[in-house]
Parts: C-alpha cells; sequence; structure tokens
C-alpha cells in the first residue's frame, strides 16, 4: 500500500534548516530509501511563494500566500510503500522525532488494483 505523509509544521519556516538538521534529516531520508518504504519525499518552500487556486461555480479565483493560518501551511512531504496504515503512523512518528514539531496528517494513495470490484 502506498501512503502519504503531508507534514504540517504548525509554523511558517522564516530561516533555513541548520546544516547539523539537514545531515540528520539526510542520513533519515537515505536510510528510509535503502530500506524500500520510502518513495519520494521534498520540502517545501514558505508559502509566501506558493498560491492557492479555487474554483467554484466554474470561476477561478487564485490567492497568493503567504497563508495565514500556519495550521494549513504544508512544509513537506513523504510518498511511503508500506503493509498498513499502522507502518505509515509509525514512519511518520519518525520523521517527526527528527523534526521535533508539528503534525503529519497519512492519507491512503488510490490504487485501482485495490478497489472493490462491482
Amino acid at each position: 500500500m502506498r501512503f502519504i505523509s503531508l507534514y504540517k509544521p504548525g509554523v511558517e519556516a522564516t530561516a533555513p534548516p541548520t546544516p547539523q538538521h539537514l545531515a540528520e534529516m539526510g542520513k533519515y531520508i537515505e536510510a528510509s530509501f535503502k530500506a524500500g518504504f520510502l518513495l519520494a519525499t521534498d520540502g517545501l518552500l514558505p508559502s509566501a511563494k506558493g498560491a492557492r487556486v479555487q474554483i467554484n461555480s466554474g470561476k477561478f479565483t487564485v490567492t497568493d500566500g503567504p497563508f495565514a493560518e500556519a495550521k494549513e501551511v504544508i512544509g513537506g512531504y513523504a510518498i511511503l510503500q508500506v503493509k498498513s496504515k499502522e507502518e505509515a503512523i509509525e514512519r511518520s512518528k519518525d520523521f517527526l522525532n527528527i523534526v521535533g514539531q508539528g503534525e503529519c496528517e497519512v492519507r491512503q494513495i488510490f490504487d485501482p488494483s485495490e478497489a472493490p470490484q462491482r
């Protein structure tokens, strides 16, 4: 099963990570790829460099960042190949132990081969 873990730091980053933090995260990411459960991961730039695109009744609205609610800010993501939701949660906990704050929203990725047949 594939899951996405969306990292929400709870605060907007104001400075880049320290070299020590980058090295620690790099070791974890490399080990996770080698272990085979991490398929893809990236951090995201501050929301000030982004935009939200919405459609309502056929009309688009584009809102440039930064976004006011820190709880809405997504700081990064990881695509995980694991055996269960519980394993995806454990992997997300490992990640959160390194970053030290925030939350991860864990969602299973749709796979047509796993969908019930009608």
